[in-house]
């Protein structure tokens, strides 16, 4: 908790600070048409650079990657997006949705990182597949295990109805959403970075399908205390670009130490089913059984089995 909260006050002073730079004043203090030109000429600016950087260095499929990541990540917003016009989602219908995202990732995980890491695997260690991306499943999974110690265990549905609650308690499930959206983008990344480019399009699809259902429910506690709209589906947004940062890493840790990719799979693939297993399959039955949320799974699951084939 004391974690948070120092992460939370520097992420405070950090914005405090940019808000007081006096260019940040000068293009704050233009014309709302000509601020808006300005912080997309920097926005594009600051891409460009980035983007040329990574393809000098590394190469057009890092690129795809990461652009790839960025996507996913959006789609975070995408899913807030309903908040604009609702306060309120049915419970049922917001089962369904984490029920779908539930096999979308459990699909993925299988089909584009766990059974491509044992083929690499075995190519570069004789029949040694197995077992390297079982190794990595459980360090994933002892990551994930880590990182809940230090948070507070707080889920969706929950937030979804705690419109009493304090901002502080949202504010500490909006960072939680955070720090989980990362292995996500690692995942997209590893599978980028095996050079695979239908398997990263496949995951990279299904991490921004499963995002959909987590913007929501960043987005409308936010609402449901008085936050302007468009204001929540920003910040629903920025938690999923944390994305392209795990992207980022996921990309060259696997493009650069090649012989780390199998381990660096299971990872991603044991961290995503930490989170399906802990988090997200428990919130479609917090109020007892649901059908309705275990055939949208199915649904899920063969959607991205489906796709996963198609495209592969």
């Amino acid at each position: 908790m004391t974690t948070l909260k120092n992460l939370t006050i520097f992420f405070e002073t950090q914005f405090i600070g940019i808000q007081k730079h006096p260019c940040y004043q000068k293009i704050q203090s233009l014309p709302s048409k000509q601020r808006y030109l300005a912080w997309a000429g920097i926005f594009l600016v600051v891409q460009a650079f980035i983007f040329g950087t990574l393809y000098l260095l590394f190469g057009k499929m890092v690129v795809i990657g990461l652009l790839a990541s960025i996507l996913a990540g959006l789609a975070t917003g995408v899913g807030a997006l309903p908040a604009v016009f609702f306060k309120e989602i049915k419970p049922q219908v917001f089962r369904c949705l984490l029920g779908a995202a539930a096999g979308i990732m459990l699909s993925a995980t299988a089909f584009s990182l766990i059974l491509p890491g044992m083929e690499i695997g075995n190519s570069l260690w004789t029949d040694k597949g197995l077992w390297i991306v079982s190794i990595g499943m459980i360090i994933g999974a002892l990551f994930l295990h880590y990182t809940d110690k230090k948070l507070p265990h707080l889920h969706f549905e929950t937030e979804n109805k705690a419109k009493s609650d304090s901002l502080q308690k949202i504010s500490l499930f909006i960072i939680a959403i955070t720090i989980h959206n990362f292995p996500e983008g690692m995942a997209v990344g590893v599978s980028f970075g095996s050079g695979d480019l239908n398997q990263g399009l496949v995951l990279s699809i299904a991490i921004a399908l499963q995002n959909i259902p987590e913007g929501l429910a960043v987005a409308l506690p936010l609402v449901g205390l008085g936050y302007n709209k468009w204001k929540a589906v920003g910040i629903a947004t920025l938690t999923g670009l944390v994305e392209p940062i795990g992207g980022l890493l996921g990309l060259t840790m696997a493009s650069v130490f090649t012989p780390f990719l199998p381990i660096a799979m299971g990872f991603a693939a044991g961290a995503m089913l930490f989170v399906i297993t802990e988090d997200v399959i428990p919130e479609t039955h917090r109020k007892g059984r649901s059908r309705h949320a275990t055939f949208s799974l199915m649904g899920g699951f063969i959607l991205m089995m489906l796709l996963d084939n198609l495209l592969g």
